[in-house]
């Protein structure tokens, strides 16, 4: 299967597969380059809350905003705390958390609308990032799945909140972004019992035993199996092959760069000036 994010410019991928189901989404994933943030922020650090200059950080969002062609005015942003909440974001909320970490959706980790001109960001640096879409319905989201919102299940409440809007889970569509790979990420039995909890009926698992307490996890695929459980036909997922920690001259790795380094971005709107 074709990789579903291409490099667009020095500053963002963009999510193939969204643009070809319907036009007027833009949807991807930043890089670390193309910023004006220094030392281990170099150079395009997304997030409020790593210890970057705040004025580097915005400065940083205004050059995305200017390449994405869309408004940071129009952004929303949450303050993330790898748990499930999900919020519905409304027009009236156009500029939360964009250019202040103050303002954004408190202890949040998934974003969706089904209003125009709203751009949903969520900031990432190995964690898995979530993107979904009903095109028919005009409606989409992102979600933050690092292994704590995995294992509890982010994907599936998704799913379920939006079948409650009156979307069944076999007209979602989804994509897995960017984000570390099963080789980089290495885990112990405590996080590996979740994983076996989450997926008692599958028979392949996604993780392998390496030596005693350690084994290989699969992020990806957990939650590729999980939106599949949840009703998602395994047709409308893409998967991303791009590793946050082994590509790491495209992108900041909270493992590889030991716990002090910059956020990408994680993006999805629908522009004001098309129809759903």
């Amino acid at each position: 299967m074709a990789e579903p994010f291409s490099l667009i410019n020095e500053r963002f991928y963009r999510a193939d597969f969204f643009q070809q189901t319907s036009p007027g989404f833009t949807a991807g994933f930043t890089t670390k380059n193309g910023g004006v943030s220094e030392q281990e922020f170099k150079t395009l650090n997304t997030g409020f809350h790593v210890g970057d200059r705040t004025d580097h950080v915005v400065k940083n969002r205004g050059l995305l905003a200017g390449s994405l062609s869309f408004g940071i005015d129009q952004w929303a942003g949450a303050e993330q705390t790898h748990e499930t909440a999900i919020v519905k974001v409304k027009t009236s909320d156009r500029g939360k958390g964009g250019e202040a970490y103050e303002t954004s959706f408190k202890a949040t980790d998934g974003l969706y609308t089904d209003q125009k001109g709203i751009l949903l960001t969520l900031c990432f640096a190995d964690c898995v990032p979530l993107y979904f879409a009903a095109p028919d319905r005009g409606m989409i989201g992102i979600a933050h799945a690092g292994w704590k919102g995995t294992v509890d299940g982010i994907g599936e409440k998704m799913i379920r909140i939006w079948e409650e809007e009156g979307i069944q889970a076999s007209d979602i569509f989804a994509a897995i972004g960017p984000s570390i790979c099963k080789d980089c990420y290495i885990v112990d039995d405590r996080v590996i019992n979740f994983a076996k909890n989450r997926l008692e009926e599958v028979d392949k698992k996604p993780y392998n035993l390496i030596k005693e307490g350690q084994y290989t996890l699969d992020l990806r695929e957990l939650n590729a199996l999980i939106l599949q459980k949840a009703g998602v036909p395994l047709e409308n997922i893409r998967v991303s092959s791009l590793c946050t920690s082994c590509q790491n001259q495209h992108f900041f790795s909270h493992r590889n760069d030991h716990g002090k380094t910059g956020r990408m971005l994680g993006f999805i709107g629908w522009k004001e000036d098309t129809s759903f």
